[in-house]
């Protein structure tokens, strides 16, 4: 056997973390450190391991070895282990528990390693005492370590007792936890002691339980992370100096009040999930930080830079969610893309980081980083992204779109037909422009059949524009239907002053079935359009519609005007574009419910898009009308907007609007509260609101009053009542 030495000593931690724990740990007085994978090796007095236990933001553990035996076979490491002397170590009235890890040709698995060591130690105190100490796996007295390798082990007693990442002041976290010490890398990392030394803010937009927060806050206040730790392993070992450790643990103590008692940089961190916000106070009060960091309920949609001082530089950090284990990744590319926004708008001097998992989501923010580190959170490799956000511009390219398009509209010889056509389109927008300008709208119907010739409805959304030929009677030419549409062509990039592959091209046909939902091309591409507060996606090429009812905005309009403070129910809510006017204008909550996971995906992106969690806003797939007799929540707002006809293979029968409405419509109302308001509408032409519904309920058609100027052309469009109860 060959004995540790007494001033040999290794710290565990985190992968990606090991040049960062050596250089702390010769800060703490460490002599002769070698970093090795997912460790450090060291040398020091005993006091070392007590300072490294209470002063390690990084390690997970402190172990000292005391002994390395050979271990050739099962047998071998029996009785190599039995030649030890445990009871200098510890009593035989203590528990102790093993950690053992590696394998050799004899000892295939971990659980029979540490049963055979176990059984050495055990007979060991049953021949020196005629007792055996109780091995306990929860809460041992003293925890061993016993490490495998190359038919030699290393027996290592762990002062630690238990992982250091555990701080105390966390009794709770969230659905997707940050490990404390990988915290404090992140913030390390992302220099914010220096930072913090210049005057420097720390403010986190999706801060969780607020462990970044707390982290950062420790590191600026001088205080020890395991000050919070009730106890440590080497208090129960036989050898341990109890002066020494009580010496060390009074600076510490007497360390942390004076910097709580300092001048502390500002420290804030939000989060749209009041649960989470409430464990996150928990855990600041625990550590006694409540006069330091404070953190408040708030969505990335609504967070600013605070004004109550001047903040001119500091560092904003987050973990948000990657995709692992919370949220969709296609969904959180427009999250991450809001984010980059919001820190570029409100934050245009500060630094940045930002920790995830997957670099395409790191690259949806459209910033350009100056680092990036890889760090280890348990088996998953991350990313660490650091980012100067002065001067760093937004790239144009929102997430989920192609590359940029080229404006330049080509120009050529025109036919007299496209002629008549373009000036037809010119001349309307000239008429709408002074409206389009005052309302602030980049959304808008531009044409739709003026000339019977040319029946096609164009639909311009920001920069690029949308067709849809509607089918031809059966009576007309398909070739003079084709070359007029070919001029259609030719005419709309020079009379919009757009590419030509920023115009899509679509022929509509009545929807039936699976038709409704099925794809037309597959780019994927999302264009970003701003409708009032709210940022909404279309998809002006994979489907037959674009994601966005035009001749609906008025009635989003008022939606938004009456949602604050209101729980809104959105049925056949579609891409949710209602939805998120609501949210953004302060509704309590959001339920919004359809029957397609494609439109109810596309709802998640636009929440995401605009910084909305979904704490607030549920999200149902359910056939609408089987919901409402089953749901008993009670709403303030409903809008009811079902399609006209549907006999999809997820409905047990067809719906028609003009048919069911009525029991649709009553089962809408029961769910709406005594002074509530219901908006009901359809684009079935000829419909008529069924005279018993009228009779029940306050019914006021509203259609005239739910038609901007661009639909004003063809009244009907869709038809609108507002519904109160009687």
């Amino acid at each position: 056997m060959n004995e540790g030495a007494a001033d040999q000593w290794f710290a565990a931690c985190p992968r990606g973390l090991e040049n960062l724990l050596a250089a702390e740990l010769e800060s703490l007085g460490a002599e002769r450190t070698r970093e090795t994978v997912a460790g450090v090796y060291f040398h020091g007095p005993n006091a070392m391991g007590y300072r490294a236990c209470l002063w390690s933001r990084l390690a997970n553990r402190i172990l000292r070895p005391v002994a390395t035996v050979d271990a050739g076979d099962a047998d071998q490491l029996y009785q190599q282990l039995k030649t030890i002397d445990w009871g200098s170590l510890f009593s035989v009235t203590q528990s102790f528990a093993i950690d053992f890890s590696g394998e050799s040709s004899s000892i295939r698995n971990t659980q029979f390693g540490a049963q055979r060591s176990k059984d050495a130690i055990v007979d060991w105190f049953s021949d020196s005492y005629g007792r055996r100490p109780n091995v306990e796996r929860r809460q041992p007295d003293i925890r061993l370590n016993i490490r495998l390798s190359k038919a030699r082990v290393v027996v290592s007693i762990d002062y630690s007792g238990g992982s250091l990442h555990q701080r105390g002041y966390r009794q709770k976290a969230g659905a997707a936890p940050l490990k404390e010490n990988l915290a404090a890398a992140i913030l390390l990392r992302a220099d914010w002691p220096g930072i913090a030394a210049r005057g420097g803010a720390l403010i986190d937009p999706m801060c969780g339980s607020g462990t970044l927060l707390l982290e950062g806050a420790m590191m600026v206040a001088d205080i020890a992370p395991g000050l919070g730790r009730r106890q440590f392993g080497f208090e129960r070992l036989r050898d341990h100096n109890d002066a020494q450790w009580k010496a060390i643990l009074a600076d510490a103590r007497g360390r942390a009040e004076r910097g709580k008692c300092s001048q502390l940089p500002e420290m804030r961190g939000y989060d749209a999930d009041p649960r989470v916000i409430r464990r996150a106070q928990e855990n600041i009060a625990r550590a006694g930080l409540q006069q330091h960091v404070r953190v408040s309920c708030k969505p990335l949609a609504e967070l600013r830079k605070p004004t109550h001082k001047p903040l001119p530089h500091g560092l904003i950090i987050s973990n948000p969610p990657y995709g692992e284990r919370l949220g969709e990744k296609e969904s959180l590319k427009f999250l991450y893309r809001e984010l980059g926004e919001m820190m570029v708008r409100e934050f245009p001097d500060w630094e940045a980081a930002l920790f995830t998992s997957d670099l395409d989501l790191g690259r949806a923010t459209g910033l350009r980083s100056h680092k990036r580190y890889t760090l280890f959170n348990g088996a998953l490799e991350t990313h660490l992204l650091l980012f100067h956000l002065q001067g760093n511009r937004l790239r144009d390219i929102a997430p989920g779109n192609g590359q940029a398009r080229d404006a330049e509209a080509p120009r050529g010889e025109l036919s007299e037909g496209a002629r008549m056509f373009a000036n037809r389109v010119r001349k309307n927008r000239r008429r709408l422009s002074s409206w389009l300008k005052r309302e602030g709208i980049e959304c808008y119907r531009l044409y739709d059949a003026d000339m019977p010739e040319y029946a096609v409805a164009v639909d311009v959304y920001g920069d690029a524009a949308h067709v849809a030929e509607y089918q031809a009677p059966k009576g007309v030419d398909p070739d003079a239907a084709d070359r007029r549409l070919a001029e259609v062509q030719a005419a709309l990039p020079e009379a919009l002053g757009v590419a030509p592959d920023a115009i899509a091209y679509k022929q509509r046909r009545r929807q039936r079935g699976a038709s409704q939902y099925e794809k037309q091309a597959s780019k994927g591409e999302y264009l970003s359009v701003r409708e009032g507060q709210a940022k909404l996606l279309v998809n002006l090429w994979d489907y037959l519609d674009t994601g966005l009812f035009l001749d609906h905005r008025p009635l989003r309009r008022k939606i938004a005007s009456e949602a604050r403070n209101k729980d809104f129910l959105n049925l056949f809510c579609y891409t949710g574009s209602a939805t998120v006017h609501a949210a953004m204008a302060g509704a309590k909550s959001t339920t919004s419910v359809d029957l397609s996971n494609t439109y109810l995906g596309w709802l998640r992106k636009n929440l995401a898009h605009n910084g909305l969690a979904e704490t607030r806003h549920q999200l149902v797939r359910a056939n609408c009308l089987d919901w409402l007799q089953q749901d008993r929540g009670m709403y303030d707002l409903i809008l009811l907007d079902p399609p006209s006809f549907s006999n999809s293979k997820r409905m047990d029968d067809s719906f028609d609007v003009q048919r069911d409405h009525p029991e649709l419509v009553r089962a809408a109302m029961a769910r709406l509260r005594s002074d509530g308001v219901l908006y009901f509408s359809n684009n079935r032409r000829g419909f008529k609101l069924d005279p018993a519904i009228e009779q029940q309920f306050n019914c006021q058609e509203i259609t005239r009053s739910t038609l901007d100027p661009d639909f004003q052309r063809n009244p009907k469009v869709h038809c609108c009542w507002r519904l109160t109860h009687r």
